[in-house]
């Protein structure tokens, strides 16, 4: 079938819209395409990404220490958006594993140390910073045993410092236990798609055998080499085992003019665990079932409590409704002269709010940010996203916070036309749509950023990045809000039931300022999601992985339903007491949510990362905590608005006025 030349555009647009899509979204899984089956002549190389720390944010490259370099030299994988803004920078390393091999072999001895090297190696040492190492894309995983209970880690540390001792030791001696799973072939097509791996063509297939890497464990020790005898050996010659762990006496001290020699052990073990369940290890770790009976509590009592506010509130209003159209003409006259409440506001409640261009935008950014949160979570929920992937979850929100431009665009111009009543200014709109949260996160990663710089983190977003990150912005995100917003101003706007009077009503004033049960509202939405937003700040600043993403799914959709009751609650007490101006206070009823996340931030630094040293740290956390709670300020207090929107609409379509 022949294309048009009017068609032939479109599809160049959709087709470089997917080139761009596949680029950054490699991150996306599919059961099964990361499988790969190795012989027993295979030989494959471990990667090490960024060293981080729990006591400071600021990852850095593994090269930056001391460490011994492959032969090829250092090589880096290819990092996808999510990656690169996560500041993971995978590269190659020289340790090699033969498979089903049991070995001990050397790698290397640095040249004497100097005064730089051993103030970073020591500082790294007591900053408490990891090696993360990746084999057949499966983290390394120490097991260390706390008051007689065993604690899973990914990483293994850099070196240690022995208690009331100034000496620091650095860990040069690694012994890997790699558990495998034999694979016997029964027809089954194996996909590979990692480095050097081919696909089994099908001639093989129903011969295809082989072991897959289910597990990567390690022990971590410290050991101390004679330099002239290791010397003399080349890299992967074999070398003696070690016991571990060894004594002081025997282990490797920092200090200047040292020369480290570095080894490693190999043992591979045969498992049952098979290839499917082979990320088990890592997503149970200890503490997280100990929550699972709290946040499954909190919600039952939440969705309790906002039960009954929404069925007392509805048994209110529909008791004012049916005494109100139950009267005639005369009697409704009469009542609107005696009585007080909302029905008295009739002609101010539509009256155009404060700021109504930053109302909208503030809306449309929030459509936006929701929009591309419920899409995510609802995949992850569903099984489509994996922790192999990395950078995928971060790199997936990112784009559909860009398509999600059109939805943002007409929500914020179809709100705009309905308060101004015309499409005047709908491009200003859009624009500002397009530039409001992005701008503020632009802004504050910019200053984020030249901390990392000079700190010389591979947390730093790369110039190269900077650029790539403003083309999307500005030729993706901004000219679909622009579409989203034309498609605004050719929709039907929505006709208020009730005219507005040219002279504002007064507002009787009170004792309490209004302000102050706005902002109190935000404490029943934080309700529902304060145990999980614990899960997400641990899996951030931790390094544990998140993975209970239904519950997350579930605590969205409360948190959705808690918004819009408790907006709708006050709008109609502010009603009540005849505040027309319910516009902001809508919006920041369930929006408040965010000062409180904040606030839990605050507390979560405090408490639960005593450890984290430093200003430059302490700052990193805060800021990205200020652009969370900017996403969520905006998400929540849509929610609510949109819902108080519908609510007053209808509440005054409903009676009869003349």
């Amino acid at each position: 079938m022949a294309l048009s030349e009017r068609e032939m555009p479109g599809v160049f647009w959709v087709f470089m819209l997917l080139l761009l899509f596949a680029h950054f979204c490699d991150g996306f899984y599919l059961p099964g395409s990361y499988m790969h089956t190795y012989s027993t002549k295979d030989t494959i190389y471990a990667k090490v990404n960024s060293l981080t720390s729990i006591e400071t944010e600021l990852p850095f490259s593994y090269y930056t220490l001391p460490y011994c370099k492959p032969l090829g030299g250092i090589k880096k994988s290819a990092e996808n958006l999510g990656e690169l803004l996560m500041g993971d920078q995978i590269d190659n390393s020289p340790y090699r594993f033969q498979m089903n091999v049991n070995e001990s072999l050397y790698l290397c001895t640095t040249s004497p140390l100097n005064e730089h090297e051993v103030k970073l190696l020591k500082q790294r040492t007591r900053d408490l910073y990891q090696v993360n190492m990746i084999l057949d894309n499966l983290p390394v995983m120490r097991i260390a045993k706390q008051n007689g209970v065993s604690i899973q880690w990914t990483g293994f540390p850099v070196g240690y410092s022995p208690p009331n001792s100034d000496d620091d030791y650095i860990i040069n001696h690694l012994k890997f236990k790699v558990l495998v799973h034999e694979y016997e072939g029964n027809g089954v097509e194996i996909i590979g798609t990692g480095e050097g791996m081919e696909l089994i063509s099908k001639a093989d297939k129903k011969k295809a055998s082989g072991f897959e890497i289910v597990g990567f464990e390690v022990v971590p020790c410290s050991v101390k080499y004679d330099p002239e005898a290791m010397t003399k050996l080349h890299m992967y010659d074999k070398a003696s085992p070690v016991n571990c762990p060894m004594g002081l006496d025997k282990s490797q001290i920092i200090k200047e003019r040292e020369r480290i020699s570095f080894t490693y052990e190999v043992e591979f073990v045969k498992s049952d665990i098979r290839w499917p369940s082979r990320w088990d290890a890592y997503l149970k770790m200890e503490g997280a079932r100990v929550h699972w009976f709290s946040i499954l509590n909190s919600l039952m009592v939440i969705t309790f409590l906002a039960g009954i506010v929404f069925v007392i509130f509805l048994r209110t209003v529909r008791r004012d409704l049916t005494r109100y159209e139950e009267l005639d003409k005369e009697a409704q006259a009469q009542m609107n002269e005696e009585l007080s409440g909302w029905k008295l506001v009739v002609g101010d409640v539509f009256r155009e709010p404060d700021c109504p261009k930053l109302l909208c935008v503030m809306i449309g950014d929030g459509v936006q940010i929701m929009g591309m949160a419920a899409v995510t979570i609802v995949f992850a929920a569903f099984g489509f996203m994996s922790p192999a992937s990395r950078g995928m979850l971060l790199t997936g929100m990112i784009v559909l916070y860009l398509f999600l431009g059109i939805m943002a665009g007409y929500v914020a111009v179809r709100l705009w036309r309905t308060i101004k009543g015309t499409s005047e200014g709908w491009r200003s709109v859009s624009w500002s749509v397009a530039c409001f949260f992005p701008g503020i996160v632009f802004v504050i990663l910019t200053m984020l950023n030249f901390i990392l710089w000079g700190s010389k983190s591979t947390g730093a977003i790369p110039i190269s990045l900077y650029f790539i990150l403003l083309s999307l912005w500005f030729c993706i995100s901004v000219p679909l809000t622009l579409i989203g917003g034309f498609m605004g101003t050719r929709a039907e706007a929505i006709q208020y039931p009730v005219r507005t009077n040219q002279i504002p009503r007064e507002i009787p004033a009170r004792k309490y300022p209004s302000w102050l049960l706005v902002l109190g509202a935000g404490t029943l939405p934080f309700g529902t999601l304060f145990i999980e937003l614990f899960f997400i700040l641990s899996s951030i600043w931790l390094g544990r992985f998140y993975y209970v993403f239904g519950f997350l799914l579930i605590v969205l959709l409360l948190l959705t339903i808690v918004c819009a009751e408790v907006s709708v609650v006050l709008t109609y007490m502010h009603l009540c007491v005849e505040d027309w101006r319910w516009w902001w206070k809508a919006f920041f009823a369930s929006g408040s949510v965010a000062l409180y996340v904040f606030l839990y931030s605050i507390n979560y630094l405090v408490f639960d990362l005593e450890s984290l040293s430093g200003p430059v740290s302490a700052i990193l956390y805060l800021g990205y905590s200020m652009i969370m709670a900017i996403a969520i300020m905006l998400s929540t207090g849509t929610i609510g608005f949109i819902m108080s929107f519908y609510f007053v609409h209808y509440l005054f379509s409903s009676v009869k006025i003349d």
